[in-house]
């Protein structure tokens, strides 16, 4: 990392710029402010609409039970000058500014805040009926084929995959998932703990369709690599997102191979007065003794306390970043939760009948829990998520006793 200056940056001529009005930079610009920044905070939105929260849209804003999720933040109030629908080029750090759609905004502070895309299917650009979630106009476009009862198609069995299925069975669509692994959320968790979550698919009515490769997406069909034919009046691709950082090429700050902005433990990118938070960047967790790059909400919740206590009171005295994440999952009547992090080789400890409505997976390193998943069992994933972070030793025989609480089992 290059040097970074330890002086409080608190005068009032100076000018905090964040890019992206997502969670993570409008909680950025929220907590400079209650930090005791006393500068110009300017927050630059791609989007044209009022910065809301996303999680909704994958459930309320789709079925539409509700018009959006505008955070409620009086950003006039705070000072907060609001730039919407200016989406950023490129970063000149030499020049410290940062290009725009409607020109250079100049910064004596920038925070990186941009997010994450999602991945397109290759060859279904252009194809109508093709769509992403990620954005506001992406539910709205979606709301009115579920409101139709439509054929619909979800290419991914991820997270977003089972939301989607959940949301358009609930709508009554006709709803097929296509995963190219051989189970759902392949990525995230192990064979023997997602082989419990497959069954949930067929209860609510969508088909699973596991080792099936899209060959190719039409108007009305996608097309399977054995040669079937699945009717869609519309396709949700599902398949992950990258780090929308693109716009950062040759700004001198360090990108990983994953397109992640590479940021040391308080938030600081390599390039001196440039910090980033939430989806966009990697930061290395001592806790688990790797770099981590977490693509969910609670991230971009915590995140900007860090990165506005460090520019506002120097690094000397700001705090270090390294949470243990978290995420939740409303799928098909289950409430999933997850915390911490797990890595093939931790032992993996039961709680609970896995085919069961309730049940929990620890997951032990050594003698101590470093992460647990818990459908409908929210007192574990609460009780854990503490001694996660406390780095507690636990009783194996207690931990898998599911009538015992989670906690007592720490020893």
């Amino acid at each position: 990392m290059s040097e970074h200056r330890n002086e409080p940056q608190t005068t009032s001529d100076r000018r905090a710029v964040i890019v992206g009005a997502g969670m993570a930079g409008v909680q950025t610009a929220v907590a400079l402010r209650e930090q005791g920044w006393t500068g110009a905070i300017t927050l630059l939105g791609a989007e044209p609409h009022q910065p809301y929260d996303r999680p909704p849209l994958s459930k309320a804003v789709l079925l539409g039970k509700a018009e959006g999720s505008a955070f409620e933040v009086d950003f006039a109030s705070l000072g907060i000058d609001l730039e919407l629908g200016r989406e950023v080029t490129r970063l000149r750090a030499g020049e410290r500014l940062v290009d725009t759609s409607a020109g250079p905004v100049p910064y004596d502070v920038l925070v990186i805040a941009t997010g994450a895309r999602p991945v397109e299917l290759p060859g279904s650009a252009g194809v109508p009926g093709v769509h992403l979630l990620r954005t506001l106009d992406d539910a709205e476009r979606l709301r009115p084929v579920l409101a139709g009862q439509r054929d619909v198609v979800a290419v991914g069995a991820g997270w977003i995959g089972a939301e989607f299925a959940t949301a358009a069975r609930e709508a009554g669509c006709r709803v097929t998932v296509v995963e190219a692994a051989d189970r759902p959320l392949a990525g995230a968790l192990p064979a023997e703990v997602a082989a419990h979550m497959t069954a949930w698919y067929a209860d609510s009515g969508a088909r699973l369709l596991t080792g099936a490769r899209v060959a190719a997406v039409e108007p009305g069909a996608v097309v399977l690599a054995d040669g079937t034919r699945l009717p869609a009046d519309a396709v949700l691709v599902g398949i992950g997102a990258r780090p929308a950082t693109e716009w950062l090429a040759g700004s001198g700050v360090e990108l990983a191979a994953d397109g992640s902005v590479v940021t040391d433990d308080r938030l600081r990118t390599s390039v001196p007065g440039v910090y980033a938070v939430g989806d966009c960047a990697s930061f290395p967790s001592a806790r688990y003794g790797e770099r981590l790059l977490v693509h969910h909400w609670d991230n971009a919740l915590q995140g900007p306390r860090t990165v506005a206590g460090n520019i506002v009171h120097g690094t000397a005295e700001g705090p270090i970043y390294d949470p243990v994440p978290y995420f939740w999952s409303e799928q098909f009547g289950r409430f999933v939760q997850y915390a911490g992090h797990h890595v093939e080789g931790d032992e993996l400890i039961w709680r609970g009948d896995p085919t069961g409505a309730a049940w929990t997976v620890c997951w032990v390193r050594g003698e101590v829990l470093v992460a647990l998943l818990a459908v409908g069992r929210p007192r574990d994933l609460a009780q854990g998520r503490k001694l996660i972070e406390r780095g507690a030793a636990i009783d194996r025989a207690r931990a898998a006793n599911a009538s015992v609480q989670l906690k007592a089992a720490a020893v």
